[in-house]
């Protein structure tokens, strides 16, 4: 039985979520701050996480920056509003499993714990990290697309693939840059031997230098045993190091040699091994505008460079990512939808899809199994990705205590509105939460940040 840790300050959220999966036959550890969610991952073993993103103490990225330094992998599922769709992206990007947005669909939800802890085992202590994905499939698959940037994409993929230069795999969050590095390993000539990926930006400190370059018994606390680096694992092959900004100045050193020289040295061990190992890189970011990358590591990985385009700017190739990811969906959860809406394809169409690929992926995911027949329709939409689109570019109301929904209003007028709201609700504060329909912690938050007592 799977045990979860919730961690929601959300009192009465928090107890619909633990009756929910308790029901469903987990067990469920509550925490209502950043510090006890912490607290709590010192002393017990939990197989998931479901976090709130905002808490009163922090935010949920606290939680998973408290996991990754302890050395621990435990798979987690952020939940955050829609309008904060681009912070969870970053929180893919540290480690989360997966975001879900709200209000919570129940039946999203435990579709999205059953796919966190498919095949995961229970958070493992340093220095048994979790093994690196060595097989598996990229979210996009095979959909390569036809667009210009699409052609382009794939030239370049199929021009560097059979060299054994260093490539540095650019783009936003969720556009599929593993994928791009498993194209070009498939084309390359070392196709037969392993590709061996690892997140970087799961690796603390200590562990980076021993996953990668593995250690000897006895090295460190807790060494109880010698450990193969992933440098050893893919010799001969691809190894690709996702989120590379992510790695301390220490072990960029480290890096740095293993790729001049070949060799690489275990943590504790006074000899060295050689490796023959083609190294792709991806990143999210300026690496060199960061002020955190050598600049001698920033040349050796960048010996090609493939820039891999956002979403917004592949709308040529647009339809055949929702046909690819409708039907994936349709097998997955046993739906049959054949068509969308045309609202829907108004909203896709208008949207400007921040987290790329996966967000696409993730909302087609909820819309089918939200869907009973074979039309997709505007309702089994997240609301607000369907409110964001209606009232963009839309002349914004005068803010008014009759007209109180918050979600109407620029920040300018929040102060204001909350005032009279708060009056008008006798300073009843789930009262005027309710009216301004927001949820009640984000009202604090936002008497707070007016400086409204």
């Amino acid at each position: 039985m799977a045990n979860i840790l919730l961690v929601e300050d959300d009192t009465t959220f928090a107890a619909i979520l633990e009756n929910f999966l308790k029901k469903k036959g987990f067990d469920v550890s509550v925490k209502y701050s950043v510090k006890s969610g912490i607290e709590a991952l010192k002393h017990e073993t939990f197989h998931l996480i479901l976090l709130d993103y905002r808490l009163g103490d922090g935010i949920g990225l606290d939680v998973l920056e408290a996991l990754r330094v302890q050395g621990k992998y435990v798979p987690s599922i952020i939940m955050t509003s829609f309008n904060d769709v681009r912070t969870a992206v970053k929180a893919i990007r540290q480690g989360a499993f997966d975001y879900i947005t709200k209000p919570v669909n129940p039946d999203e939800l435990l579709m999205v714990v059953n796919e966190a802890l498919e095949g995961k085992s229970p958070q493992r202590a340093h220095p048994s990290y979790p093994r690196p994905n060595k097989e598996g499939t990229d979210p996009t698959d095979s959909v390569q697309g036809t667009s210009a940037a699409a052609r382009k994409l794939h030239e370049y993929i199929s021009l560097v693939a059979p060299t054994n230069m260093s490539v540095l795999i650019r783009g936003e969050s969720g556009t599929g840059k593993e994928y791009v590095a498993r194209s070009i390993h498939r084309l390359s000539t070392r196709t037969n031997a392993p590709f061996v990926s690892i997140d970087c930006g799961t690796l603390s400190k200590e562990l980076a230098s021993s996953e990668l370059f593995g250690h000897i018994k006895g090295s460190f606390t807790g060494a109880l045993n010698d450990k193969t680096g992933l440098f050893v694992e893919a010799s001969g092959g691809t190894l690709f190091l996702d989120e590379i900004g992510n790695l301390s100045y220490d072990v960029q050193v480290k890096l740095l040699r293993a790729l001049q020289e070949k060799v690489i040295q275990p943590v504790g061990a006074n000899k060295t091994i050689s490796v023959d190992v083609r190294v792709i890189a991806a990143t999210n970011e300026d690496l060199l505008g960061s002020g955190k990358f050598r600049e001698d590591l920033y040349h050796r990985i960048n010996e090609f460079e493939i820039v891999v385009p956002g979403l917004r700017e592949r709308r040529g190739d647009f339809q055949q990512f929702v046909d690819f990811f409708v039907k994936k969906a349709n097998d997955e959860l046993g739906r049959d939808v054949r068509e969308l809406a045309d609202e829907v394809k108004d909203i896709f169409d208008a949207y400007d899809w921040p987290g790329n690929l996966r967000e696409l992926k993730n909302v087609i995911k909820r819309m089918v199994l939200l869907s009973r027949g074979h039309t997709a329709d505007i309702s089994a939409l997240p609301q607000e990705m369907v409110f964001a689109i209606k009232h963009q570019g839309a002349t914004e109301p005068a803010p008014s205590a009759d007209n109180p929904d918050l979600r109407l209003h620029s920040e300018a007028h929040e102060r204001k509105l909350i005032l009279d709201v708060l009056q008008k609700a006798k300073y009843n504060k789930s009262k005027a939460a309710q009216m301004l329909n927001i949820d009640r912690k984000t009202l604090y938050n936002k008497m707070e940040k007016y400086g409204i007592e």
